[in-house]
């Protein structure tokens, strides 16, 4: 079977992402984004980073990168052309939660991602932390 990949034009995307989702969760915006983002990492598992990586590319979210390894944690850069990433105006809680949940899955353990805009140098710095007490299935 054939797959034809159809590409969404980006105005459709930043529609959705920038004037609807906000608009209809309101002050729990950042909250249920994350949620999400779990959410669709159980519906599309990675089994390492380079496919977390490789999502974030197809799903047109822009270039993750590993900067840092740590004993109990990850910190990785979202970069993305400025008027793609629009760094000023969108949430990155539905990145982070996909993140926080692929890392909990390779990991075993309970993980949290945070994110940070450092809107300057156009960039995402999102902090993952787990837990090895944390067993999760």
């Amino acid at each position: 079977m054939t797959h034809i990949h159809n590409t969404v034009p980006s105005f459709g995307y930043e529609i959705i992402r920038d004037y609807l989702l906000p608009s209809i969760l309101g002050k729990h915006e950042k909250d249920v984004l994350y949620w999400a983002g779990k959410d669709l990492a159980r519906k599309f598992p990675c089994t390492d980073i380079q496919l977390i990586i490789s999502f974030f590319q197809d799903a047109g979210w822009g270039v993750l990168t590993l900067e840092k390894e740590e004993k109990d944690g990850y910190i990785f850069h979202l970069t993305n052309d400025a008027d793609l990433l629009k760094i000023e105006e969108r949430s990155f809680r539905l990145e982070a939660g996909f993140i926080a949940q692929q890392i909990q899955a390779l990991q075993g353990c309970l993980t949290e991602c945070f994110d940070e805009k450092r809107e300057k140098q156009q960039q995402v710095i999102f902090t993952l932390k787990w837990d090895k007490k944390e067993k999760v299935e």
